[in-house]
């Protein structure tokens, strides 16, 4: 029975693998840009952690896949991201998930190619474990360098910020 309600999926399933399916864009390259090993300094609360992060293009270079590794309050953190862009939406879209919560934070926005800043929202977890609306601020003033900032509903200023530093 299984196999035949495989089969049928499968040929329910074929004009879809017929279209075309979706190649990278202009801003997939910009993604791509990130690949590579980075440091990071996350500060917080007047302490300050350090870390890093893998970036790498995956899944036919649809997705910039992030895995960050730091130490947080005397604790080991661990971050997975997934970003792309949309070109339904016309906006970049990105999930986190990490090892401090069960709830991915999803979140969307755009990239400001003159200010070389990528704003993004959406809403997921906030320190309490309770939903909140979320706002970062990427800034990339060189391929090199990234300052991310973190804010929590209409906060003014970041609730956390990190200073990505790609690694030599």
């Amino acid at each position: 029975m299984r196999t035949v309600a495989f089969i049928v999926g499968v040929v329910l399933a074929l004009p879809a693998v017929a279209q075309e399916q979706p190649k990278p864009g202009p801003e997939h390259k910009l993604l791509e840009k990130l690949v590579g090993d980075w440091e990071t300094t996350l500060k917080v609360g007047g302490m300050e952690f350090k870390g890093t992060v893998k970036y790498k293009m995956e899944l036919k270079g649809l997705w910039l896949v992030s895995s960050m590794k730091s130490d947080f309050a005397g604790q080991k953190f661990y971050g997975k991201g997934l970003d792309t862009y949309d070109a339904k939406k016309k906006k970049f879209v990105s999930i986190w998930v990490d090892s401090m919560s069960t709830t991915p934070l999803m979140m969307e926005g755009n990239f400001d190619e003159a200010k070389k800043k990528l704003t993004m929202v959406g809403e997921g977890p906030g320190m309490d474990g309770k939903p909140i609306k979320w706002r970062s601020v990427s800034e990339m003033p060189d391929n090199d360098t990234i300052h991310f900032g973190m804010y929590a509903g209409s906060a003014k200023e970041p609730t956390f910020t990190i200073v990505y530093k790609r690694k030599k």
